[in-house]
């Protein structure tokens, strides 16, 4: 996937979630060095974030020290080969990460390494937690010294304060988790053992891989298939599995039932890789289900379906294959503008939907159109690309989206978070047909969401309140 991909800036018009991260862990129990392997699965996750990356590693059969190294800028901008030669060792955990609280600067980057009376603990984390503030206080007043402005942070300092008075490390994990109140997918090593652990509701995702004598633990299973390794199976929400000479040993004490979990859509309809599979359900079947049920339930008089690049082009396949209108290539976008163009003056901004995403008028003058796309936000990106095609001559523009309408910023998941509240939260789809000039506008079905789940249980809280936790206050987003 191209950089575009978690590219938000909703001041330039362009509007979609704009943190997500991507943690990946390995360990060779035959002594070979990571490195290179560690590299070549984050850049299958660097479609989850882009700020930046880092890695660290450390030798299970030699001194307890860990080569760390990290940088702004996506994987291939901060590694090269002189860099992963020097990060020797057998057991690493590699973060990328494009941020939601903490600023994008180097010291907030991953994994992040603690030196404590126990040892050395290296934790790279996916998620949110909500509790991190009064967490960091109290930690704050027992004399903790803080690094970073992320809540990662409270995660490895706590685990660091129970592991005094656990019997392993795998106890503290357990202990510090159990204080914990949000979302997490996170990856760790302890100097001869690679840790992973579920958020119970299953907001993020986390499996474990096999390649050869080597265990790997991934948000994606993708970037399994991208080292040549075997998926194993996913890790379960609520699970904690440590990985040593002994195997895989697993702690399900602090998962729940299969009906109150709550996972994440917009990790099947927008964030994952379409060669990935979360939870068994394969993220192209996921996404051609959605235009199917799109079709079935909002059906439209059109002459021809396209998606929005990436995330609506298989929604819009499976469209049109239940729908019998054929499907067509009619966007197309400029993968040179990356995160740094020069930003629209004041009252240019739309024109930034323009810069990123072009129209071949040929596909659409004169037709009734039918576009697919995941989400709609602020109505800006939306109005845009109606806009854009109706200027290329179509004749109708019809608009289908492959969630519910949003009326609340996610807390939990990806990061919608705006002073601006999403445009559903006051208007109906028929007020926001005509904001963004569409000729009939349709959202999934909220009743539909867990058929791209396989009937797993999806969170719903962005779209209709319900949310898994009690969501904090907008007062609380505070660093």
């Amino acid at each position: 996937m191209s950089e575009k991909i978690n590219s938000t800036q909703t001041e330039w018009g362009y509007e979609s979630p704009r943190k997500e991260c991507g943690v990946f862990g390995i360990y060779d129990m035959s002594g070979n060095e990571v490195a290179e392997t560690l590299y070549y699965g984050l850049l299958a996750l660097q479609h989850r974030g882009q700020k930046s990356c880092g890695m660290a590693i450390t030798d299970t059969n030699g001194p307890r020290m860990v080569n760390l190294k990290k940088g702004m800028g996506m994987v291939p901008e901060v590694f090269d080969e002189d860099s992963l030669a020097e990060l020797k060792g057998n057991l690493g955990v590699g973060h990328v990460r494009s941020p939601k609280f903490g600023k994008a600067v180097i010291t907030n980057a991953q994994p992040l390494v603690i030196n404590y009376v126990k040892g050395t603990l290296i934790l790279a984390h996916n998620g949110t937690i909500l509790n991190s503030n009064a967490i960091r206080e109290e930690l704050a007043y027992s004399g903790s010294i803080f690094q970073t402005s992320i809540d990662s942070e409270t995660i490895a300092y706590l685990i660091a304060k129970e592991r005094i008075n656990s019997r392993d490390v795998e106890e503290a994990v357990a202990r510090a988790l159990g204080q914990i109140k949000g979302s997490y997918a996170l990856v760790m090593a302890s100097p001869r053992k690679l840790i992973g652990a579920r958020d119970p509701f299953g907001i993020k995702p986390l499996c474990i891989g096999i390649r050869d004598n080597a265990y790997i633990l991934s948000s994606e299973s993708c970037a399994l298939e991208s080292i040549g390794a075997t998926f194993v199976r996913d890790v379960a929400p609520g699970e904690i599995v440590t990985i040593d000479h002994n195997g895989i040993n697993s702690d399900m004490s602090m998962c729940i039932s299969n009906d109150m979990q709550k996972r994440c859509i917009i990790e099947y309809m927008y964030f994952a890789r379409p060669d990935s599979c979360v939870d068994g359900i394969s993220i192209y079947q996921s996404r051609m289900k959605a235009g199917e049920i799109l079709a079935t339930d909002s059906p439209v008089d059109a002459d021809v379906v396209v998606g929005v690049p990436d995330s609506g082009e298989i929604a819009a396949t499976g469209f049109s294959q239940k729908s019998g209108i054929p499907c067509i290539n009619a966007f197309v976008w400029n993968d040179y503008t990356g995160f740094n163009f020069v930003k629209p003056k004041p009252g240019t901004r739309n024109e930034n939907t323009k810069v990123k995403l072009g129209v071949v008028k040929e596909a659409v003058a004169g037709k009734r159109v039918v576009v697919i796309d995941d989400s709609i936000i602020r109505g800006v990106t939306a109005g845009n690309i109606v806009k854009i095609l109706k200027e290329a001559g179509a004749a109708e523009v019809h608009v289908r989206i492959t969630t519910p309408a949003h009326i609340g910023n996610c807390a939990f998941g990806p990061d919608f978070y705006s002073a601006e509240k999403p445009i559903a939260f006051d208007k109906s789809p028929d007020e926001i047909k005509e904001i963004i000039n569409a000729d009939s506008l349709a959202f999934l079905k909220i009743e539909r969401m867990s058929e791209l789940t396989g009937g797993k249980a999806v969170c719903t809280g962005c779209f209709d309140g319900n949310y898994p936790m009690e969501p904090p206050r907008e007062e609380d987003y505070n660093y």
